[in-house]
């Protein structure tokens, strides 16, 4: 004869709970690993964005401290040191002998291309302001 506990109950995981488990996990999982990767793009970006702000700067500032007009058009590199940027330098002549430097810095991202640009300002050596 069988003894038979009537007041208790077998603790455990039935196979419709686990079951519904893998359901809920196989919704959700997809959906968490989508904004996981949105955030390491959006960060990816925004760490580009700032080291190509502040490369524009520190070349557009090499450039027009030293006044001449003519390095204000030409592109390059940043050599082995940022390897994955460029930039282009052109300069448009304004009124009174004023000149705008754009400075564009560009880099290649999920085969995507992104730029930033800076504006400066210069007047030559010599110019008479009126």
């Amino acid at each position: 004869m069988a003894a038979r506990c009537s007041g208790q109950r077998r603790s455990g995981i039935t196979l419709i709970e686990t079951l519904a488990t893998l359901v809920l996990v196989g919704i959700a999982l997809p959906a968490v690993m989508r904004g996981i990767t949105l955030s390491a793009q959006a960060a990816s970006r925004s760490r580009h964005e700032a080291e190509a702000t502040h490369l524009a700067e520190a070349k557009l500032n090499e450039l027009l401290i030293q006044q001449n007009v003519a390095l204000l058009s030409g592109s390059g590199d940043f050599g082995q040191s940022w390897p994955e940027y460029r930039w282009q330098v052109t300069a448009v002549s304004r009124d009174w002998g004023l000149y705008e430097a754009q400075m564009t810095v560009s880099w290649q991202e999920r085969g995507q291309e992104y730029s930033v640009t800076l504006d400066g300002w210069m007047y030559p050596p010599g110019q008479v302001v009126q």
